[in-house]
């Protein structure tokens, strides 16, 4: 691997970063320093503790970020869901997909680094 910007999860997971900036242009402007601060740290935490697991010394410590991410993952599709029963967005059935790929390539790789 040259870069982490080669690894198809990080890519995918920047994307997601857009996305979800996007969308939180829709949440009211009084949660601004509430959820919409939130939702867009998890999803910028994904990319980036993938970028700083690759740059790591050894396979151990690549995946100790990589489970990092995939929490932040996880914290995101539960923020998403409290967005939406709260009224702020209509359920993205796009996004979630998106977040449920990202743990899975995320998954796959973390399991890579055991062999």
């Amino acid at each position: 691997m040259k870069s982490h910007k080669d690894l198809k999860v990080w890519q995918e997971s920047m994307t997601l970063v857009e996305v979800v900036y996007a969308k939180t242009k829709l949440f009211p402007k009084e949660e601004l320093f509430g959820l919409t601060s939130q939702v867009k740290r998890a999803a910028v935490s994904i990319p980036s503790n993938i970028a700083e697991g690759a740059g790591r010394k050894g396979s151990k410590e690549f995946q100790r970020f990589l489970y990092i991410a995939m929490g932040s993952a996880s914290e995101l599709d539960t923020q998403i869901e409290i967005a939406v029963r709260l009224g702020f967005v209509e359920y993205d059935k796009t996004i979630i997909d998106k977040i449920y790929f990202i743990k899975n390539m995320l998954a796959k790789l973390i399991e890579k680094l055991d062999d």
